[in-house]
């Protein structure tokens, strides 16, 4: 049995290492690079949304692959900084960067949907699980062009993979992460099932 005293003495850095991950993930470089560029507040375009996706519908390339690299490596960088004072700090940390780029305090808690943010905690977490999420993802792209659906498939196989692999305490993190991505694309289930999601390269 762990020992009750070692958590209470461990507790206040465990919450300095989530909310150091919260206001790292809160960071929106999906609004910032977009504005920077002079093209507006990005949250007033396509779907309204932070990430790379809508900034993709800019026509700028350069910037949603940007912004997709910048959201990733927030979720990278939170965990691998944690991880220096050991593995439940760099997993706390990645949970705390994913639920600040979801709930960014600096835009009014109304933020991506934490793909990016997602895969980029993976990486640094276990990189094993990376290569599944990146096998799901383009094999299902591939297949039907949307980006929304290949995102929640290979947020159910990634936590799966995970327990098959033995990482239990990683898997458990990433099943909480995937229903918390599951969640935030509500509205994208609902227009995949009614079939007017917008594929892959759709603008608007």
């Amino acid at each position: 049995m762990p020992d009750p005293t070692h958590w209470q003495a461990a507790l206040p850095a465990l919450l300095a290492a989530v909310i150091a991950g919260y206001l790292l993930g809160s960071i929106p470089f999906g609004v910032l690079i977009t504005r920077l560029a002079g093209l507006g507040d990005v949250r007033n375009i396509g779907s309204g949304n932070i990430g790379a996706t809508n900034v993709l519908r800019t026509g700028r390339k350069g910037l949603a692959a940007l912004t997709l690299l910048l959201d990733a490596l927030k979720g990278t960088a939170a965990v691998l900084l944690a991880g220096a004072f050991g593995g439940e700090y760099a997993l706390l940390a990645g949970f705390g960067a994913f639920f600040g780029h979801l709930f960014p305090v600096w835009i009014g808690f109304k933020g991506g949907k934490g793909v990016a943010t997602y895969l980029g905690i993976l990486i640094a977490v276990a990189w094993q699980g990376a290569l599944v999420f990146a096998v799901a993802w383009l094999g299902t792209a591939f297949a039907t062009r949307y980006s929304s659906l290949a995102a929640l498939v290979a947020a159910v196989c990634v936590p799966v993979a995970l327990f098959f692999m033995g990482l239990v305490q990683p898997a458990q993190l990433f099943t909480v992460l995937s229903l918390l991505v599951f969640l935030k694309h509500r509205s994208n289930i609902a227009r995949l099932a009614q079939g007017r999601e917008s594929r892959i390269g759709a603008k608007g």
